[in-house]
């Protein structure tokens, strides 16, 4: 099943009519009943009798995932699912996805430029560059796996501007942002929290709290362009 943009539904038909249209064309056994069962699980049963043109834009969304699945397809193709969908549209519309596929056991192939979105609803990602596929694996794995990650330091002062400078002039340790009394590192492979804390401590850095934080798809796609950048 595909739920793609455009989202093939009509404006002048109701949302049973565009379910019942695409019901037939697959030859679905027992429309009305199949109708009422999508409806009801894209919470859409209450506006069944309106008109599509109607709808919002999350509402739309939802319908489209509905008639993606009217005939039981073991696998969905979405395309930029919650594209211009208000903040509510769009939790509505990923739990819809993750209910198909932790309640109905269906495989559903996501393509989003959403990395948040990917990473909160996927188990496995591939990320892609013109055509070629750069990585691919479950989505905590790789995440785990990148070692360089995020390391957030709290101090108990402001870090001297004189330190500071002198790490922005140390790349393997990756200063990435200087918050008052927060330091936020992006350091290199094999680079460890404890080797930061040395160097901090070894300045008379005062240190309340380290933590390591696992790399975010963001940061895994901006490594991969880098990689790509400098081939």
């Amino acid at each position: 099943g595909f739920a793609l943009d455009p989202d093939g539904l009509y404006d002048n038909m109701t949302a049973e009519e565009n379910l019942g249209f695409y019901a037939r064309i697959y030859r679905v056994s027992d429309v009305g009943q199949r109708i009422a069962e999508l409806l009801k699980a894209v919470d859409l049963s209450d506006r069944a009798q309106d008109k599509v043109g109607t709808y919002s834009k999350g509402m739309r969304q939802r319908l489209a995932l509905a008639r993606a699945m009217v005939h039981e397809p073991e696998v969905l193709v979405l395309d930029e699912p919650t594209a211009g969908v208000d903040p509510s549209g769009q939790i509505e519309v990923r739990q819809i996805m993750l209910n198909l596929a932790h309640q109905k056991n269906k495989t559903v192939l996501l393509s989003s430029h959403n990395l948040d979105e990917v990473q909160r609803i996927c188990n496995r990602i591939a990320l892609i560059d013109r055509g070629e596929i750069k990585l691919y694996g479950e989505t905590d794995s790789l995440r785990r796996g990148m070692s360089s990650g995020t390391v957030v330091i709290e101090t108990a002062s402001e870090v001297p501007q004189t330190i500071l400078d002198e790490l922005k002039s140390l790349p393997k340790l990756g200063l990435r942002e200087n918050q008052e009394k927060r330091l936020i590192f992006s350091p290199q492979e094999g680079m460890e929290v404890s080797d930061i804390i040395s160097w901090l401590t070894e300045r008379r850095v005062k240190i309340e709290g380290a933590a390591r934080k696992e790399a975010t798809l963001e940061e895994m796609y901006s490594a991969m362009l880098k990689e790509v950048e400098q081939i």
